[in-house]
């Protein structure tokens, strides 16, 4: 690790208006965040980034709500883009009518070069799919209604 590489991106995030910066090189991930009472400090992890997120699906559970009709509305865990398939030749994950096994990816959220698997967490039937294939999404949009089984 270069100091004075570390150096140049404090300073950076310091004369700068944004709040925090990630990189990544090779095996090792920097987080510098800036608070008003501190100074940027950098965070070293030389552990990989974590590429999948498991969204619990049971009613109730933060980010979801059992409506009336007895679906379960999924939400977006996080910013970024929504993709149906793994690849654009790709068939998608799930379509509207199929039957999902609990731990079977539903869709991938990209966010900063990240591709991020949302998983189901019960079994069930996909009722709506609510978003287009690489749609942008906000955090909390809804993504799938399931009818659990």
């Amino acid at each position: 690790m270069n100091i004075e590489w570390l150096k140049s991106l404090i300073k950076l995030v310091e004369d700068s208006d944004i709040d925090s910066l990630e990189v990544e090189r090779f095996t090792t991930r920097v987080r510098i965040r800036k608070s008003p009472q501190m100074t940027a400090a950098p965070v070293l992890s030389s552990s990989p980034p974590r590429t999948d997120i498991a969204i619990p699906m049971a009613a109730g559970a933060a980010g979801e709500t059992a409506p009336a009709d007895g679906t379960i509305e999924v939400f977006s865990p996080m910013v970024g883009t929504f993709y149906r398939a793994a690849a654009p030749d790709a068939p998608p994950f799930v379509s509207v009518g199929d039957r999902i096994e609990k731990g079977q990816t539903l869709c991938i959220l990209e966010a900063m070069k990240l591709m991020n698997e949302l998983e189901a967490e019960v079994n069930g039937i996909v009722r709506e799919i609510a978003v287009e294939n690489a749609d942008p999404v906000e955090y909390g949009a809804l993504l799938f209604r399931v009818e659990p089984s």
